[in-house]
């Protein structure tokens, strides 16, 4: 009589490496675990970056990062294009005290005197490095799940890579991360270029507290609701604004207190005398009814009257003449605007 045991699925098994949940099932991301276990399932077998991208439906690009990010981590080693598994736990212990980058954040800590100011951009931390930071401290691991939460999907490693940069580098703390994160992600910038982008210039200009996070959150709180009355005074679709137009909205709007009526005129004056939307020309007009007291759209036109007439008695000659005069006033308030001397 013979028996046989069914196992069903189990009848074909292979290996994952303990180390895989001990140490990184928390900062891996689904894409890192895909390609271990499709590598472990094809042990033996000639495979290239292509054949996994292929199975997986994913980048090739996205296949040789997770492959160098289980190497980073220790759990494989490519030698000569042949990927083998690490060696024993016992012969990587001395290896293990080399921590990587730990000579640059000990040569940041010996000069505390010194006021931080991120002029360029340093080098990110290594996986490994990042997943024991993550071991090591309750709050890089928080601050992790925590912005996973935020951008609402799992982050990879070159992401995770940068937080702790921004954090550990950058000198900013979790809290203002955070803060940081929720704010990109309301702005329909949720991305990790854009993060550490805002987070260099903060760290740059010393926001290194909820406080003063808090306070430039809310001046590009202020500067946002000022472009958007803008964008509908002139009546232009919905979009982020040019350079020039974020640092003028603010002025217009809540230093020099004009209303939509007041920004939709000069717009209009601006069409008028240049052909096109340009936001100097704009200004220009604003600047002068601003320095003139000039509020409401009755004493606009009435300033305008003022100064046909006036060009009219300074002129003579023919239409095409005084429109050319009339032009250079403009160009002349333009080169003396009150903006360029506040930014000289």
């Amino acid at each position: 009589m013979s028996f046989t045991i069914n196992l069903g699925v189990w009848n074909s098994v292979f290996a994952v490496p303990c180390s895989v949940v001990d140490n990184n099932i928390k900062l891996a991301g689904s894409v890192q675990l895909k390609v271990l276990l499709w590598v472990l399932r094809h042990a033996g077998e000639t495979i290239e970056a292509e054949d996994i991208a292929h199975a997986l439906g994913i980048d090739c690009a996205d296949v040789k990062d997770a492959l160098l990010y289980w190497q980073e981590t220790g759990v494989i080693v490519s030698r000569d294009n042949v990927i083998t598994p690490s060696p024993a736990p016992e012969a990587t212990k001395p290896v293990e005290k080399d921590v990587p980058f730990q000579p640059e954040m000990k040569t940041a800590e010996t000069s505390p005197e010194r006021p931080k100011r991120v002029l360029s951009r340093p080098q990110k931390p290594d996986s490994a490095f990042v997943a024991k930071r993550m071991e090591e401290s309750e709050e890089i691991a928080c601050l992790m799940q925590t912005a996973q939460e935020i951008l609402g999907r799992l982050i990879s490693s070159g992401e995770s890579a940068t937080l702790l940069m921004i954090h550990d580098d950058f000198g900013l703390p979790s809290d203002v991360i955070i803060m940081l994160m929720q704010y990109a992600v309301s702005i329909g910038k949720g991305n990790m270029r854009y993060i550490e982008k805002v987070a260099m210039n903060w760290a740059d200009e010393g926001i290194t507290t909820h406080e003063k996070a808090e306070e430039r959150l809310r001046l590009l709180s202020e500067e946002q609701k000022a472009w958007r009355i803008v964008e509908q005074a002139i009546g232009i679709p919905h979009r982020a604004p040019s350079k020039r137009e974020e640092e003028f909205a603010p002025i217009w709007v809540n230093r020099w207190k004009f209303s939509p009526e007041m920004i939709r005129e000069a717009y209009d004056r601006t069409i008028d005398g240049a052909g096109k939307y340009q936001t100097a020309y704009m200004n220009s007009i604003l600047e002068r009814w601003y320095k003139a007291g000039i509020k409401t759209p009755k004493q606009a036109a009435d300033e305008r009257m003022e100064r046909n007439t006036a060009v009219s008695g300074k002129t003579k000659g023919t239409k095409s003449e005084q429109k050319k005069q009339y032009s250079f006033d403009i160009d002349e308030y333009e080169r003396t605007s009150i903006y360029d001397n506040m930014k000289r």
